[in-house]
Parts: C-alpha cells; structure tokens; sequence
C-alpha cells in the first residue's frame, strides 16, 4: 500500500490542499476558502472542505503525515494547532499534522533548496528567512490591523481612504471611487466596507487590489501612489532580513501574477527571484522530509513542478 502525505496552503483568499505518493506524484487535491487564522470568516471550514475533497475516495489509513502551512499560523500559534487538528481529525485522519508558517510552505513550494529568503503579497504580506527548511527569521506578516504592508488588505485599505480623502475634499478627484466603489457617498462606502468585513472578515478590503491595478494602469495618479508604495514597503520588508545565500522567491497572487505591484517590487530588488509555483505542494513536500527524512531531492521536485 503506497504511503500518502498532505500539504496544505491556507491563504487568506483561498486554501488548497495536495496528496501526494512518497515518490512525489499528486494524488489527489482540494481546495477551498481563506483560512488565515487572523482574517478569514471560517478557516476551520476551509480546512476541512479542502482536505475532503482532496482525498476523495483515497483510504485515509494510507495518509502516513501532514503539514499545513497557515497564514497568520506564528502569531496565533495555538488557535492554528486547533484549527489544522480539527479538519484532520473531521477526515477520519489519524495522527496530528504540523503546523508552519505559510512562508516556510511558499518557499518549498517554488525550489528545493534547504535556505534562502522569501517574500509573499497577496491577501496579507510577509517575508523570511529560510535556513535548513526553517523559518529562521521573519519581518511583517502581523496581519490586517497591525501590518501586512503592501498586501492586497492594505491597498484595498489605502483604496477607500484615498476614496474617501477625494469625496470630501482633502485630495484630489480619483477614479478609485468609481471604478472601486460604484460611484457611492461616503456614507455607503462606510456601510459597504463594514458589511463586507463583518460578513467575509478583513481579507474582503483585499477584493479592491485588482480594480486598484486596472485604475492605475489607465493612469490614476492616486491608484499609482499606492501601488508605488506598497512596492516600497514590501521591498522593505524584505531587505530588513539582511543578506544572505541562496534564491529569494517571490510568492502571492500580486507578485506571481503580471501585475503592476510585481514589476515595480521586481524592479526595485533586481537580480533573479523564483516564483512561487505551488505552496500546497511544497508543504506536501515538507511533510515527506518529516515522514521519511531521507526523502529526495527529485520527490519534492517532482512534487512543485506537478502543475
């Protein structure tokens, strides 16, 4: 009976999950909604529609480990540990599976290299430093109140502000309001934003990041400033981890994607980062390495280059 292991990506817009063979082929994957444990609605119910549809019809006793790599996982280290422990357990899976920091599951996700840097903007934002498939080091990533600088949460953030700062006089007019915000008072995007937050949790202000792109690439000057500066702080951010060997890799829908925030963060850093190819299955790869130490090199490639 083949040895089957679980990689988890939760995100705050979405969560995927791969099964995979000890000699690296996909078995099986799901996916589901944001499961960041800082700012989505329900990441228990994410987990666990991701989990049952990736395993299928597969026998849940030929699962042998699992790593989940969560999205807010180190700052809210036990709520992460209950959240993964349930959905495994709601699979009829037996055992415990790891819980990571998504950074750690992004970088084994785009290269089998043991260390090197990474840095991820999508729903939040993050970078670290990765040393022997550890985080040794990280900067930001303290979710939508505190940090997350440059995310898709703070430019939608920035997009309504800058809306707002228009609508009552203290900018300049800006299409954000409505290409974003369909034209609303103040008061409406008010209510609007509350409702969508209190409904789908902070990562719905993330929603804004693509109309914010189309804003500025037809010339937007307030739309460009906040992308301009969103590339500034993520560069920042990952420049604040220091020098070090082997490959950055840059992860994230808004800097895996053609988008104008990646170009401008590409730009800044210079020199060649790896993208991202599949978190999901870098942490199915991870949980090789802790099922079977010995694992291979050419398993967890096979595994992040599957597609």
């Amino acid at each position: 009976m083949t040895t089957l292991v679980i990689g988890v990506d939760g995100g705050g817009t979405s969560t995927r999950c791969v099964v995979a063979t000890e000699s690296g082929e996909v078995a099986g994957r799901g996916y589901g909604k944001g499961a960041n444990t800082l700012s989505a609605a329900d990441p228990g119910g994410s987990l666990r529609a991701a989990l049952r549809a990736a395993l299928g019809n597969l026998d849940p006793r030929r699962v042998a480990g699992g790593v989940f790599g969560l999205a807010g996982a180190d700052s809210a280290p036990e709520r992460a540990e209950s959240l993964a422990t349930e959905a495994w357990r709601a699979a009829g899976l037996a055992g415990r599976p790891a819980v990571v920091p998504d950074m750690l599951a992004a970088f084994a996700g785009a290269t089998e290299e043991p260390s090197g840097k990474v840095l991820i903007a999508g729903t939040g934002a993050v970078a670290a430093r990765i040393g022997d498939r550890r985080v040794v080091r990280r900067a930001d990533g303290y979710g939508w109140l505190l940090g997350d600088e440059g995310s898709g949460t703070w430019i939608g953030r920035r997009a309504v502000q800058a809306a707002l700062a228009s609508l009552d006089g203290r900018a300049a007019p800006t299409a954000l309001r409505g290409g974003i915000l369909g034209g609303a008072s103040a008061q409406q995007i008010v209510s609007m934003v509350h409702r969508g937050i209190a409904e789908s949790g902070p990562a719905w202000l993330a929603r804004l990041a693509p109309e914010v792109e189309s804003v500025a690439r037809a010339g937007d000057a307030a739309a460009l400033a906040i992308l301009e500066e969103a590339a500034r702080r993520l560069v920042g951010t990952v420049r604040s981890l220091g020098p070090g060997s082997g490959p950055l890799v840059l992860a994230g829908s808004l800097l895996t994607e053609p988008t104008l925030l990646a170009a401008k963060v590409r730009a800044e850093l210079g020199g060649v980062a790896a993208g991202a190819r599949d978190s999901a299955a870098g942490a199915a790869a991870l949980a090789l390495y802790g099922v079977s130490p010995g694992s291979s090199i050419e398993a967890h490639r096979r595994l992040i280059t599957a597609g």
